[in-house]
């Protein structure tokens, strides 16, 4: 029998990965009393035998001050023997406060107050949820589909799960550095294809420019000297708990050579399991037709 408690941040997807987990074969509530918790954990493995072989249980906020009690009642399940996972949805507060503001819903913690004063108070009540979860996912950048497939590799295949997630994102200088990016990398050392007329109005996805752009002996050794350090710099940021990772790939207009090194990077990290990948090219649509690419 397999428990997964689903927890995290309001406005994490919560609710859509216990849709999800459902739609995997799970055994899916929500929001449970913590005093029947244990109740339910126990009756789920008492009916193991008579089908219900995963369940998972959605446990947030909403449950007021009772959820200062499920620490002891947690501790409690480990004395009889009950095994559970948990799963943490988190998210960037700036990516909440944009949600609630999207969907015009209220905080619950917020009151008539402001919405990043609500989420100050949750991470602080839900802290040591997230310190014993075995599973942290954040969701900032993810997609639907993304989210999808990390729990079916988790939940469904039990593939090994290291809670990173690595975005590689193309970008260009003039509008800005990516102010959530860990790493950044300037490849504006390499030949600029806007310069050919051909191929100024097209860009990275374009086999054209991407073959202009990896024919170069500089983009080669730059792209393995880039991969090395960061397959050296994987393992060491999922030691430290690092849950989310962002490189970004800069040239000047962000559609040319950042796309194609983007792509690049994106496609031989791919071949490697074990966290999850996203790819984003932010500023390709952005000045195509403007005097500098």
């Amino acid at each position: 029998m397999r428990f997964v408690i689903v927890t995290g941040m309001s406005g994490a997807g919560k609710s859509t990965a216990l849709k999800m987990l459902e739609d995997m074969g799970y055994f899916c509530v929500d929001n449970l009393p913590i005093s029947l918790v244990e109740k339910f954990a126990q009756l789920i493995l008492d009916g193991a035998q008579g089908g219900i072989q995963k369940a998972a249980m959605g446990i947030d906020v909403r449950s007021g001050q009772a959820l200062g009690d499920l620490q002891s009642v947690l501790e409690h399940m480990s004395i009889l023997g009950i095994e559970y996972e948990i799963l943490f949805l988190d998210a960037k507060d700036e990516s909440l406060v944009k949600r609630y503001k999207e969907t015009r819903r209220a905080h619950p913690l917020a009151g008539g107050g402001r919405v990043d004063a609500g989420i100050k108070r949750e991470r602080k009540r839900l802290e040591f949820l997230k310190k014993q979860a075995d599973y942290i996912l954040d969701t900032s950048q993810l997609l639907t589909r993304e989210l999808k497939a990390e729990l079916d590799k988790i939940f469904v295949c039990n593939q090994e799960f290291n809670s990173l997630i690595i975005t590689v994102l193309s970008f260009g200088f003039k509008y800005g550095i990516p102010s959530d990016a860990d790493l950044v990398f300037d490849v504006r050392f390499l030949p600029n294809p806007y310069y050919i007329d051909d191929l100024r109005p097209k860009n990275g996805l374009n086999k054209e420019v991407h073959d202009y752009v990896m024919g170069f002996d500089n983009t080669l050794v730059f792209l393995d000297k880039l991969e090395d350090m960061i397959r050296f710099l994987i393992p060491n940021y999922i030691n430290e708990g690092k849950n989310r990772l962002i490189i970004a790939v800069g040239c000047t207009g962000g559609k040319h050579r950042s796309v194609t090194l983007a792509e690049e990077l994106y496609r031989r990290l791919k071949k490697s399991e074990g966290y999850g990948l996203s790819l984003e090219h932010r500023d390709i649509e952005k000045d195509m037709y403007r005097k500098k690419g």
